[in-house]
């Protein structure tokens, strides 16, 4: 698999998108499957294929990290290898951060079971959601946390509000930074967003780093550079 500009993880090349699937089969697992996006060459990597091994490396280094800053956990966690520039696996790394954080935060909650919990609903999240549902993954990704912290269920009262809040809350902000999608950028801003609604909502102060800097730019050829508020080149 090839990590970098172009996306593509089997020969790197550029992504195409439709805006009404196609029948594509996998080149990994060779399963057929309704997609809406392979590269230019005709390759195509089901969501499964190209979240599993990335998944299982958020799920083991969350499970040992003592960090209380999400922002630090998930940066580290982006360098991985099966982490890659964009991709439905940050469904999963948004809430699990935020988890993990939480947890060694004081916040009260079963940290495996919360995690296993996390990569259960993150992994239902397609990857391109952001521009085919206009629901960004990393904001859905972040009212999972609120909703696993919380208890919430479709029958609950205060912990339903919250989670709809934080989904609500994190994707305005998202949304507000403009297009085309960037992992990475929707990722910090969810988290951005709901450390301090877990201060204000659940009464748990995570850590935040003073300012955000993004390394992964050069990884993304369609990044805003300049208009990123995470870019490491904008004047602060």
């Amino acid at each position: 698999m090839i990590r970098g500009e172009g996306a593509c993880l089997v020969c790197g090349k550029p992504l195409v998108y439709t805006e009404t699937a196609r029948e594509l089969r996998c080149v990994f697992c060779h399963k057929p499957a309704a997609a809406y996006a392979s590269c230019v060459d005709g390759h195509y990597v089901c969501d499964q294929c190209h979240e599993e091994k990335g998944v299982q490396t958020i799920l083991d280094y969350c499970l040992s990290s003592p960090l209380t800053d999400p922002i630090r956990i998930m940066t580290q966690l982006m360098e991985a290898p099966y982490l890659y520039m964009h991709g439905p696996e940050h469904h999963i790394l948004v809430g699990a951060a935020l988890l993990t954080a939480y947890h060694n935060s004081g916040g009260q909650l079963d940290l495996p079971a919360a995690l296993a919990e996390m990569a259960a609903r993150g992994r239902q999240v397609p990857g391109g959601s952001c521009g085919l549902w206009g629901c960004c993954g990393a904001a859905v990704s972040a009212g999972m946390f609120v909703s696993i912290a919380t208890g919430a269920t479709p029958l609950s009262e205060e912990p339903w509000r919250l989670a709809n809040q934080m989904t609500g809350q994190a994707l305005a902000a998202i949304g507000g930074l403009g297009g085309p999608r960037c992992c990475k950028r929707n990722s910090f801003t969810a988290v951005l967003e709901a450390v301090p609604f877990a201060a204000g909502h659940l009464s748990v102060q995570m850590s935040l780093p003073k300012r955000v800097v993004c390394s992964f730019s050069r990884e993304n050829a369609q990044c805003l550079h300049t208009r990123c508020p995470y870019y490491p080149l904008r004047p602060e």
